[in-house]
């Protein structure tokens, strides 16, 4: 006797409707708890990630605590180093995020993830997410160290860095991703880093003050998102240990720009950035 197949049950609209969102959250879900198997599946480069950053702030920082004037920075060389440094810890595995999107793509993972029954910028959505909560971790790992540059362990203190570096992680991870979705290759996209974050990094006054800068510097350094990033880290120490406030930093025609319109600069840079990289993905075949 031949058996017919079971004929599938149809599935009111609104059940179907209510159930799409479970279904987006799900994926988002997925995709951070794979960042965040890979973060604690690969210990040994995560630590060798957060040796460069600590390297820079005990080694350089230390050596040239001496020899740079406090008066010249307000604080101490270490003191002043230490929010650039917390930048550029969560700097690395941000741009990580567009790396593994491009590598997905050449192993065939990507194509495979983009049959699941969910929005393509759900799934870019996703690895923001996951990006930016893996390198605020990172960050957090080096927040430690506070005390060891004279800054007070105040909970407040600590929320309000907490706080920037999840902002700063969100911005340099969409704009990873805004890169990564145009490239193929991720030799590209390793030479464009190369040409675009080395001026960046230098143009941000994590090293020095950018009023050392030349004035024609100034306004390339006003455009820049790393920029505002180590300013409003600064920012919070001032809230917090007005004697550990450091001189310079962005400068608007002589006026300086509040805390929070640079962090609602920075989440505006962010956001368009991965608004962007979500219309390209959509379109990616």
């Amino acid at each position: 006797m031949t058996t017919l197949p079971l004929r599938p049950s149809a599935t009111a609209p609104g059940s179907e409707r209510a159930s799409r969102p479970r279904h987006e959250l799900r994926a988002v879900h997925g995709l951070i708890y794979r960042d965040l198997l890979r973060l604690t599946g690969q210990r040994a480069h995560v630590a060798l990630m957060l040796l460069h950053p600590v390297l820079y702030l005990l080694v350089l920082g230390g050596g040239l605590n001496t020899l740079i004037p406090t008066a010249s920075l307000g604080v101490g060389y270490q003191t002043y180093l230490f929010p650039g440094m917390l930048m550029m810890t969560v700097q690395t595995p941000a741009i990580m995020v567009g790396i593994r999107l491009i590598m997905d793509r050449q192993s065939g993972y990507l194509r495979e993830l983009l049959m699941a029954p969910v929005r393509r910028s759900t799934l870019l959505l996703g690895n923001c997410a996951g990006g930016t909560l893996v390198a605020t971790v990172q960050g957090a790992v080096l927040l430690g160290l506070a005390g060891l540059v004279g800054l007070p362990y105040d909970p407040l203190l600590l929320v309000l860095l907490f706080s920037g570096m999840i902002l700063i992680s969100f911005t340099i991870t969409s704009l990873a991703l805004a890169m990564a979705v145009s490239l193929r290759r991720a030799e590209t996209f390793h030479t464009l880093l190369g040409v675009v974050m080395t001026p960046l990094l230098f143009l941000s006054g994590g090293f020095f003050p950018l009023q050392t800068l030349p004035s024609w510097a100034h306004t390339l350094a006003a455009a820049n998102p790393l920029a505002y990033g180590v300013d409003l880290l600064r920012r919070c120490i001032a809230l917090r240990a007005p004697d550990r406030a450091a001189v310079g930093g962005i400068d608007w025609a002589g006026r300086q720009p509040s805390l929070l319109l640079e962090a609602v600069l920075l989440l505006t840079c962010g956001a368009g950035a991965l608004l962007w990289a979500g219309h390209r993905f959509n379109r990616l075949e």
